[in-house]
């Protein structure tokens, strides 16, 4: 967001000559941490980020449900109340960032570093895009020891995940002090909507983020479509027990409290019993008082589809797998917070994988879920 870098002001001229303005040439009275914030962010649990442009993380952010208020700002220097000129000339030593105040019920801290790593480019470490500079560079800022764990945690994973060619050079800091940016940088995305839109196209943040994900989500699915495969009608029959059969391929209904998996309370995730995907998790798993196995979310909702269902003259959310089509069984809204649903499922739809097991059967990817769990 340098506007007084000269690729910048090139990239903006080239849209609109009225779009590049100094930001520094607008900017409000510099301010510290706005004690003004209302009682409810100060309840909420905070995180803090950077990605480069603050106008583009704080927009981000504020799409993902949960998220309370995103407040723009400086953070990991060494000047008190700095202002956006000298953050932007890249002698304070602060990051433009991000306080993101979030409602723990709704969104954890773990769904917002996925969201995090999914918006920045992390092998940058000259900064973002077209703003270049430590200022400009990606990192996530710890306020306590879980958050850290998480974060670094979260970035092994990103390194795994086969997405990036390059090393993942997003630096896990303390956090210390946060400065609120100037008026001017609050909500930009909305107060100056078409200059807001114009930068982010000429910044080619959007168009990194969806070739890399668009190409790591075919390998994916091209992967899971050759591991998830539905064996013919006839292997069906001889591997499957007729119960199964009958659940999975002719959307059957198992007994209520006279199935597998309705009262099992050990740690693990249950998957496809033809295909193997993984679907849910026993920590999304409760007690409904149906006698069925029920979640409140699916542990890989791409492994998920949802289909209406009107075989009983009611309208219903039938639940199937996504590679072997298997019937599951229905989602209903009726569940416990945060999500208010009832994933509804059969034992004999579900094969269940200990924790202990998770390795050996394939699934090691999801054993750290359950570190530090107790049964």
């Amino acid at each position: 967001m340098t506007m007084v870098n000269g690729t910048k002001i090139m990239l903006l001229c080239a849209f609109l000559a009225f779009a590049v303005y100094g930001c520094q040439k607008m900017g409000m009275a510099q301010h510290g941490v706005n004690d003004d914030m209302t009682t409810e962010i100060k309840t909420k649990q905070v995180a803090t980020f950077a990605g480069g442009c603050f106008w583009c993380v704080e927009a981000d952010f504020e799409k993902l449900p949960g998220v309370v208020k995103v407040v723009s700002g400086y953070t990991g220097g060494q000047k008190d109340n700095p202002t956006y000129a000298e953050v932007s000339s890249g002698t304070t030593g602060h990051l433009e960032a991000v306080q993101v105040y979030y409602d723990p019920s709704r969104v954890a801290y773990e769904n917002l570093l996925d969201f995090f790593w999914k918006h920045i480019d992390p092998t940058d470490a000259g900064g973002q895009f077209v703003d270049r500079g430590a200022q400009y560079r990606s990192a996530i800022f710890y306020h306590d020891d879980e958050q850290k764990r998480l974060a670094e945690k979260s970035k092994e994973a990103i390194g795994r995940s086969g997405a990036f060619q390059k090393p993942i050079s997003t630096e896990i800091l303390p956090f210390t002090r946060f400065y609120e940016a100037e008026a001017y940088h609050q909500d930009y995305y909305k107060t100056h909507s078409l200059k807001y839109k114009f930068y982010r196209h000429g910044s080619g943040r959007d168009q990194f983020l969806s070739e890399v994900w668009e190409k790591s989500k075919e390998s994916v699915i091209s992967e899971q479509r050759d591991v998830y495969k539905k064996p013919d009608d006839a292997t069906l029959r001889k591997t499957l027990s007729p119960l199964q059969y009958k659940v999975t391929q002719k959307e059957g209904t198992e007994p209520s409290f006279q199935n597998e998996y309705w009262d099992n309370k050990k740690q693990g995730i249950y998957v496809d019993i033809v295909s193997g995907e993984p679907l849910f998790s026993s920590l999304d798993k409760y007690d409904s008082g149906t006698g069925w196995p029920s979640f409140t979310k699916p542990l890989e909702s791409g492994n998920i589809v949802e289909r209406e269902d009107r075989r009983l003259f009611v309208k219903r959310v039938e639940v199937r797998s996504k590679h072997a089509d298997s019937h599951l069984g229905h989602v209903f809204r009726d569940g416990p917070k945060p999500t208010g649903l009832r994933y509804c499922m059969n034992s004999a739809a579900l094969r269940f994988i200990p924790k202990d097991d998770l390795e050996k059967n394939g699934y090691g990817e999801y054993a750290t879920l359950f570190d530090g769990k107790k049964e």
